[in-house]
């Protein structure tokens, strides 16, 4: 592997945390963490997080360098409004589940951040596509371009779902005010998720597809 390739791989690996703290990444995971009673609980969902998004980009991205294939601007926009109505209903439902020392299993947090991470996945595998393509001349190194860009993002909210869950984990026995950061979380989601349908929707002019 020679020199420039690796170099090409530390900055996907750099892209890949700064991918990971992305609003709407976030956002999403906030709403598991919020949830969460350790902090290990919140650190492993967000490398759940980061798997599921690996995945997507993963499986999508071969199958369009194999069949030399590209997401139109409106599947690319679709998948992205999809994020928003996530937002939303993770927002909903941090809101109707906010009670305190209610608090998600592991297995099940696990499982649900992985599916958030493949749903962001899906809304950015049109960009990553573009940017590995543009990047590296072979199959091969394709995969482990994004390969190592997920790991870049699975280490970024690593790091990232740690610190989101130091408050609600440290306010577990104040009931009072752990409630107050649920309740802020779940309107933030909702909130920014309406946000982004309206962006993608209108300001980018996705119903104009229609």
């Amino acid at each position: 592997m020679d020199a420039s390739l690796l170099s090409i791989l530390a900055i996907g690996f750099l892209l890949g945390i700064k991918h990971a703290i992305e609003p709407d990444h976030v956002i999403a995971v906030s709403t598991i963490a919020s949830k969460t009673r350790s902090l290990w609980k919140s650190s492993l969902a967000g490398v759940y997080w980061g798997i599921g998004h690996t995945a997507t980009l993963f499986l999508v991205g071969m199958l369009l360098f194999i069949f030399n294939a590209t997401i139109t601007d409106k599947w690319a926009m679709s998948l992205e409004m999809l994020v928003g109505f996530m937002l939303v209903f993770l927002g909903i439902k941090t809101l109707l589940t906010k009670t305190a020392n209610t608090g998600l299993k592991g297995s099940k947090s696990y499982l649900q951040s992985g599916m958030i991470g493949f749903i962001h996945g899906l809304a950015g595998s049109a960009a990553m596509v573009l940017l590995t393509m543009s990047t590296v001349e072979t199959l091969f190194q394709g995969a482990v371009y994004i390969l190592v860009f997920g790991l870049g993002t699975c280490a970024g909210m690593l790091c990232f779902t740690t610190i989101l869950g130091i408050p609600f984990v440290a306010t577990r026995r104040q009931i009072k005010l752990n409630h107050q950061l649920t309740l802020a979380t779940g309107m933030l989601s909702v909130g920014f998720g309406f946000y982004y349908i309206y962006r993608i929707g209108i300001t980018d002019g996705l119903f104009t597809f229609l």
